[in-house]
């Protein structure tokens, strides 16, 4: 894949790394705020937390996929698979631009956890 493709996906993973910083400022916030004087208020007001925390757990693994795949950029190890070291199609790397697999790996990881 050219390098000035890897351009635009590191611009692209920058981006959604800002994004999720500020979801994840948002959410910490709506976490950090009290709860209401009413049991029933309150009850509903900490299952509303459960879900927004999940949330931003899924957010933190987000980021944490996106640092490492800028790493890898830096390092000049993206782009490649980090089971077989074959090159990683371009298309799958447009539509998921932190992958660690080529497609035939990412198939039998599947698999493999498929039949644990």
């Amino acid at each position: 894949m050219p390098e000035d493709s890897y351009d635009a996906l590191r611009q692209q993973l920058e981006s959604k790394k800002r994004e999720l910083g500020a979801r994840l400022d948002r959410i910490t916030a709506n976490l950090r705020r009290g709860y209401h004087a009413d049991s029933k208020e309150r009850a509903k007001e900490l299952e509303d937390s459960e879900v927004v925390d999940a949330l931003g757990n899924e957010a933190r693994s987000e980021m944490a996929k996106i640092t490492a795949a800028l790493r890898r950029m830096d390092a000049g190890e993206y782009g490649l698979c980090n089971e077989c070291g074959a090159e990683i199609d371009a298309g799958r790397l447009v539509a998921h631009p932190y992958a660690r697999k080529c497609i035939d790996c990412a198939r039998f990881e599947e698999h493999r956890r498929a039949h644990m």
